[in-house]
């Protein structure tokens, strides 16, 4: 029997208009998902709808319609008809109002294309350059300079120095880091090559398990709408390239899983931020939008990878909205004012904007789009430290000072709350005098050192896992050379005595931390390079050994000799030594000899 085949995009979007709440992008209370390869919350909000919104099935054809329904009845699950019939007659139906500002915004659109040029001299910070091209080192390059490096602060200072390169990082935390947005223009179209690109994007989809909506999301933006249309299971190379020929962007919500030079980049630059590096990339078709204006809860990175995007960025709309704590809903177009800026970025330039800053961008008319966003420094601020240490610090004022548990006034239900707000009542400011008082006196019972250890087992838990160079692996756990050789075991064990050298793999590798009676230490050794997949990854230290761990820790980079470890026994120093190598914690100054 000959079936009639359909897009699987065109059949998607057809079932799914009868059933919005499934391609809509939802404001929901509480609604978490992976942005940019990090956590976020998005504000409740109640979407505004048009009363003349028309649904894609009503305006299609009857020609179309009806090889649908054949389609549909036939059990044909991935038809093949077209997205731009459907997009193209779905545009009779549209409002003369509708027509012009389309035609406006294509006007507005083209001008920005034609004085792409000129608007880096608009931009609220002005960086150094010009217009002849910015050579800098290979990327394949940076990464063997960066093996070089011992300290692995000094070598994530120097990749990010790289990464913004020619402004300095000093500048860049002293002037614009939380506070502008910035550009930097390149005329280099080679200067971020290798990272990552469409080819990787493709040999990703054949070669990986990626699944619609944990490792890719395809989106659309148009008419003031964002729609997402994830159906279940495999993102296969077959549908998404149908999905992407119809218009429709593809972002891939954690390339680092994926590309190992993203998870070393990423790896690298979490320790210069002090907080987990994420990362999102964006493939956009030509002509199209995937994304309506919004605002995010992130430090944002964008590199464009090839071709160009069109770029506009808006001022926070109110103080409560600077540097917010979670990302915000989709906005419409009256709601976020004029753009203080607007550039079209070109492959090897970079775009910098703070958590709160709305911004939203699309493909120009001859190329596609193909860019990275990495961020960082979610949920880092002095409030999230304080959301940590009130309650501890309170709990300990509860035990400590008979104070905080005395009982309040019997009668203060009837002068305080807000039905009592308006009231003029003595007894009213001797409550909140008293209370005022307990809240100062909080802070002498506030344990910061605990506080920030919990900041930090979050940080730890979110980090990547370190990627080894060759010569680190030689002299780690990773390198000894154990194996199954003639009918058995070989090199299973290594020698560590007192003259062995050490020190700790990476200045951030793993965080000592008091809990309760235990000493726990918490690494990044054996994390997941999918966000969270993994529970955090800690081991119980023995009492004898805490001085040693610290001793690591303080003297990284410098390698240091077993027997100089502080402990009062010779064999606990052997026995920490060898615990920490074994946890793949530790590295020797020389690759050990097997027994």
């Amino acid at each position: 029997m000959k079936v009639t085949r359909v897009s699987a995009f065109e059949i998607y979007k057809a079932l799914s208009a009868e059933n919005p709440s499934q391609n809509q992008e939802k404001d929901a209370p509480n609604v978490k998902r992976e942005e940019n390869g990090l956590h976020v919350s998005k504000k409740s909000r109640r979407t505004k709808r048009k009363h003349n919104k028309i649904k894609v099935l009503k305006v299609l054809p009857k020609d179309v319609l009806s090889k649908m329904k054949s389609a549909k009845q036939e059990g044909v699950h991935k038809p093949n008809i077209g997205v731009k019939e459907v997009l193209n007659c779905s545009g009779t139906e549209r409002t003369d109002d509708r027509l012009h500002k389309g035609k406006i915004l294509k006007e507005k659109k083209a001008k920005v294309e034609q004085d792409a040029a000129e608007t880096v001299t608009s931009l609220p910070t002005k960086l150094p350059g010009s217009a002849k091209p910015l050579v800098g080192p290979a990327l394949e390059t940076v990464f063997e300079e960066l093996g070089k490096i011992q300290n692995s602060k000094e070598r994530a200072a120097k990749l990010f120095q790289w990464f913004i390169s020619p402004i300095s990082a000093k500048k860049f935390f002293s002037e614009i880091w939380e506070k502008k947005p910035a550009l930097i223009r390149r005329h280099n179209p080679d200067y971020y090559k290798g990272l990552f690109s469409t080819a990787e994007f493709d040999r990703i989809l054949r070669d990986n398990d990626v699944q619609y909506g944990v490792n890719l999301d395809v989106t659309s933006y148009s008419n003031g709408e964002r729609e997402t249309h994830n159906p279940p299971g495999r993102a296969l190379p077959f549908n998404v390239w149908d999905f992407y020929k119809n218009g429709c962007s593809l972002r891939m919500l954690n390339p680092q899983a994926f590309s190992v030079t993203v998870w070393n980049v990423l790896s690298i630059l979490q320790e210069q931020f002090g907080s987990m590096a994420g990362a999102n990339v964006y493939l956009t078709p030509a002509d199209t939008q995937g994304f309506a204006p919004h605002y995010d809860d992130i430090e944002a990175f964008v590199v464009q990878l090839e071709g160009k995007k069109h770029w506009r960025v808006y001022n926070p709309r109110t103080k409560e909205e600077v540097l917010p704590q979670v990302s915000s809903p989709n906005f419409s177009q009256d709601e976020i004012g004029e753009p203080i800026l607007e550039v079209v970025l070109e492959a090897g330039d970079l775009l910098y904007f703070p958590r709160g800053f709305i911004h939203q961008g699309d493909c120009l008319s001859d190329t596609h789009s193909l860019h990275i966003t990495i961020s960082s420094f979610q949920k880092n601020s002095w409030g999230d430290l304080l959301d940590k240490l009130l309650p501890a610090a309170l709990q300990i004022a509860i035990e400590e000072d008979v104070e905080f548990r005395q009982g309040l006034p019997l009668d203060y239900l009837s002068y305080m709350g807000v039905q009592n707000s308006e009231k003029d009542d003595p007894r009213r400011t001797d409550f909140t005098e008293k209370l005022q008082g307990l809240i100062k006196k909080l802070a002498k019972f506030a344990p910061v050192d605990a506080a920030v250890d919990q900041k930090a087992k979050d940080f730890l838990h979110d980090c990547l896992p370190p990627v080894l160079t060759e010569e680190e692996k030689a002299t780690s756990v990773f390198g000894v050379p154990t194996r199954w050789e003639d009918g058995d075991a070989r090199d299973v064990a290594v020698q560590i005595n007192g003259k062995t050298k050490i020190r700790l793999l990476r200045k951030c590798v793993a965080r000592l931390c008091s809990e309760g009676e235990a000493v726990i230490l918490y690494h990044t050794v054996e994390n997941s390079r999918v966000y969270h997949k993994e529970e955090p990854k800690f081991f119980e230290v023995d009492s004898e050994h805490t001085d040693s761990v610290e001793f690591l820790i303080h003297s990284y980079p410098t390698y240091v000799t077993v027997e100089s470890l502080p402990c009062e026994i010779p064999d606990d120093k052997i026995s920490i030594a060898e615990l920490l190598f074994e946890k793949g914690l530790l590295l020797t100054k020389n690759p050990l000899p097997s027994s």
